[in-house]
């Protein structure tokens, strides 16, 4: 009995990511073309019209882009919660009422041999919320677009064997950066995103024992840089004498298919 992930594509320009069991395959967010989705899954060899289902973070374009097209492409049910249903309706097109699939915010789904947690997070959407996925005593958490990392997040995702964690911006650059200052204070406010620095201070409060990968996401175009924010991650890491390997993602790029375990 395995659980095995994909980093499809993780950036500021669009969000993907697939996580597989024995019997199911789920999709979280499309934030891509269609096109691009296809690409993305021929490079983990997986057949998206295989998929179980999409499940949804929120509405924002870098993680929908793509649902509408995919879901109607494959027949695939989406689910999501009652909020983000009613914020992108509109924005994906026509889709039957057998695709549509409501999700709560704090709802464990059971999907045969695997559990899907969702939790709310502090972010500028109509009701964000990510997920931890449980499977034969493994837990994989993916953990971004958020604007802080709360203690009720900390208690949810904590004790993992894989994070997907958000790794925005660095301070410095956003704020020397060419963003308006009305951006930048959404980016560095409580609903907007995680620093580098941030993301190495909640890792080293929630990482285990078991915690064997970490994935650094959602990493901003313009105000970041792969090697920036794993070194900075890592800095806060080991001033707190932890030492544990990190994997960079990618905006174009898959990661391989990992299995956890």
């Amino acid at each position: 009995m395995t659980l095995r992930f994909s980093v499809l594509a993780s950036g500021s320009t669009g969000n993907a990511f697939y996580i597989e069991s024995d019997e199911q395959k789920f999709l979280v967010d499309a934030g891509l073309s269609g096109k691009q989705l296809d690409y993305l899954f021929s490079q983990v060899q997986v057949d998206p019209a295989k998929l179980s289902g999409i499940l949804v973070t929120h509405e924002h374009s870098d993680h929908i882009k793509g649902l509408g097209i995919i879901a109607r492409k494959y027949n695939l049910p989406i689910f999501a919660n009652e909020k983000t249903w009613k914020a992108m309706e509109k924005s994906l097109g026509k889709l039957s009422l057998d695709q549509k699939f409501y999700f709560g915010m704090e709802e464990v789904k059971t999907f045969t041999d695997m559990d899907i947690e969702s939790f709310g997070v502090s972010h500028d959407a109509a009701e964000p919320m990510f997920y931890t996925f449980h499977h034969d005593g493994k837990k994989v958490a993916l953990v971004t677009d958020l604007g802080y990392v709360s203690e009720r997040i900390k208690k949810t995702v904590e004790d993992a064997d894989a994070y997907i964690f958000e790794a925005n911006h660095d301070v410095g650059m956003l704020r020397m950066g060419r963003y308006p200052w009305s951006v930048k204070r959404r980016i560095l406010g409580d609903s907007g995103h995680v620093s580098n620095e941030d993301c190495g201070l909640a890792l080293s409060e929630i990482i285990s024992n078991r915690t064997k990968r970490i994935y650094l996401a959602h990493l901003s175009l313009d105000n970041n840089m792969k090697d920036l924010a794993r070194m900075s991650v890592e800095n806060v890491l080991r001033e707190r004498g932890i030492e544990i390997e990190l994997h960079d993602t990618d905006p174009k790029n898959s990661t391989a298919l990992y299995e956890v375990g």
